[in-house]
């Protein structure tokens, strides 16, 4: 075997092992304070996510400040996760994320992943698409791109030796008027980032078998 494919191994080892290990934790070590600059790196690998016609309706607000925690601690039914971790991303999806198409296909063009004339298609079918959806429709499409994103955030914290729990339990009302969101954003999840002090509980998955199914869905 080669040293390449040796490595090559290796690093996917390492992948499936970020994704064993991850657990949701709920119990932090209140003394450990991510930097702001590796929290910032995170998110920006986190971008690297997929999402629909690439439009990255994404937005993250970082709630680090002790005093803001414990002003969301309520709000979150009193998680402690909230006021131990480092800090609480919360996922908004911005459903006029169409606004930002010129911008993002226009930077595919100088990249040199795009032609100019295709992008040019793109920015006018995005938007003429995406801002006469029903608001439903556009709430579901920037939940699914929170998921995807949420997710790929997790793996990224566990994979630098952090912990994480994805938290859907707060009042979403509650939390847009405390924290002045506008109503274009829709909150997805918030995800408390920090140490465990705590591990997290291992849990039990359902066999494969009763969850997947090739080319015809059973009856039931």
């Amino acid at each position: 075997m080669s040293t390449s494919q040796t490595v090559q191994q290796q690093e996917q080892k390492n992948f499936f092992d970020v994704i064993r290990e991850r657990r949701s934790v709920r119990s932090y070590d209140p003394s450990v304070r991510i930097p702001r600059e590796e929290l910032t790196e995170m998110l920006k690998q986190a971008t690297l996510a997929p999402s629909s016609s690439n439009l990255q309706p994404w937005r993250f607000l970082v709630i680090d400040s002790p005093e803001l925690k414990e002003k969301l601690l309520p709000i979150a039914y009193n998680q402690q996760q909230v006021v131990e971790a480092s800090a609480v991303i919360a996922v908004l999806g911005d459903t006029e994320s169409y606004r930002n198409a010129e911008k993002i296909y226009g930077e595919a063009v100088e990249a040199g992943f795009m032609p100019a004339d295709t992008a040019k298609s793109f920015i006018k079918q995005s938007t003429s698409m995406y801002s006469s959806l029903p608001r439903e429709v556009a709430r579901q499409i920037v939940f699914t791109d929170g998921g995807l994103i949420s997710m790929q955030l997790m793996l990224i914290a566990r994979a630098k030796d952090y912990d994480t729990v994805p938290m859907g339990g707060y009042d979403k009302a509650k939390f847009a008027e405390a924290f002045g969101i506008p109503d274009r954003y829709v909150s997805v999840m918030l995800i408390a980032l920090g140490k465990a002090a705590k591990p997290g509980h291992p849990t039990t998955r359902l066999a494969i078998e009763d969850v997947t199914f090739f080319n015809e869905f059973p009856a039931e």
